[in-house]
């Protein structure tokens, strides 16, 4: 994992039984190379390999209809940093003035599960609100 993404979440104060943490989409991506942090029961069955999975959110990130994208931890996150590894990613959140035909539409070829409007397991304490007028999609895999 990167130093600058241990860092942040070193300064999150998290209860037990919490949502997952969200963290910027290039701050989770930059310099990871392990497959298996996002999707990896996909990886290998039609997942995109994790830069081109980076580019694609950087592109859907870009589109004047998105104001961010986020990256949601999976709940085992902690583990894996205290074993050295990547944190596990759940989902991808996308806050957007776009609707979720639209969305789903720019997320074709990642092997998703699909698009979920909202934060599937509550909002992280750390996530931002939206503005007026954008609505948080989530992107899930198994």
């Amino acid at each position: 994992m990167s130093e600058q993404l241990r860092q942040y979440l070193a300064t999150l104060e998290l209860g037990d039984g919490e949502t997952p943490p969200v963290v910027d989409l290039d701050l989770y991506f930059a310099g990871n190379t392990d497959e298996d942090s996002i999707a990896p029961n996909q990886w290998g069955y039609g997942r995109p390999p994790i830069a081109q999975l980076h580019e694609l959110f950087r592109g859907i990130a870009a589109r004047p209809e998105v104001e961010k994208v986020l990256v949601g931890l999976h709940q085992d996150w902690c583990e894996q940093d205290d074993a050295g590894g990547f944190p596990p990613a759940e989902n991808v959140h996308i806050f957007t003035s776009a609707s979720q035909e639209k969305v789903e539409g720019w997320i074709a070829g990642m092997e998703a599960d699909g698009v979920v409007a909202g934060w599937p397991y509550g909002k992280p304490a750390n996530a931002p609100e939206p503005s007026d007028g954008y609505t948080v999609f989530s992107v899930c895999w198994d």
